[in-house]
């Protein structure tokens, strides 16, 4: 079968779309103890508030034989800050094992529910759900930091380059020893 030229166009197009909307998230998580005493050293670090303190929930999809999770996939539906996202990340070759490291494709939806509807007509049910209040802040190293007060605890997250991760734990004098890898799912059920 010969394809027009038109045809190569559109799928080399969509090629680099796809590369535009996937990314590698390299992310390490910490615990926080005091929530003010944090936000002041951020803001003392030089990060800007991207988005104040706001009521996120996930859910997570999976088949019923969890074939996601087997494969170390997750298919995500979030509301935060009155929009709905659609996440699904899988494992990147490249995982060192030091930061935790993901292929991420993500697109906001319209419809949630309408989402939802299609992703159980597809064999993927919810498998896991988890709450919590998310804030973001973003820095000129063109990092990213979010403060997540959840059920289990209040958790930080760094996420960006490992040298840019590497110079904030140390800015914030965060030991290793306490930086987990670790997905919510992972630590809700630990």
């Amino acid at each position: 079968m010969k394809i027009s030229g038109a045809a190569c166009s559109l799928f080399a197009s969509r090629g680099s779309i796809l590369r535009r909307m996937q990314a590698a998230e390299i992310e390490l998580k910490f615990p926080v103890d005091d929530i003010e005493a944090f936000r002041s050293q951020v803001a003392s670090l030089g990060f800007w508030l991207k988005t104040e303190r706001n009521f996120e929930s996930n859910t997570l999809y999976d088949t019923p034989e969890r074939g996601l999770r087997s494969q170390k996939q997750i298919l995500r539906l979030r509301h935060y800050a009155g929009k709905c996202t659609l996440t699904h990340k899988r494992k990147d070759n490249k995982d060192d094992g030091r930061f935790k490291t993901r292929i991420e494709t993500e697109t906001l939806v319209e419809d949630c529910a309408a989402m939802a509807e299609v992703f159980a007509q597809l064999g993927y049910f919810p498998a896991f759900r988890y709450e919590k209040f998310r804030t973001e802040w973003d820095s000129e190293g063109g990092g990213h930091l979010v403060l997540d007060e959840t059920p289990i605890g209040t958790w930080a997250e760094l996420e960006g380059a490992p040298e840019w991760i590497d110079a904030m734990t140390e800015r914030l004098g965060i030991d290793n020893a306490r930086c987990s890898t670790d997905s919510y799912g992972t630590l809700f059920l630990d």
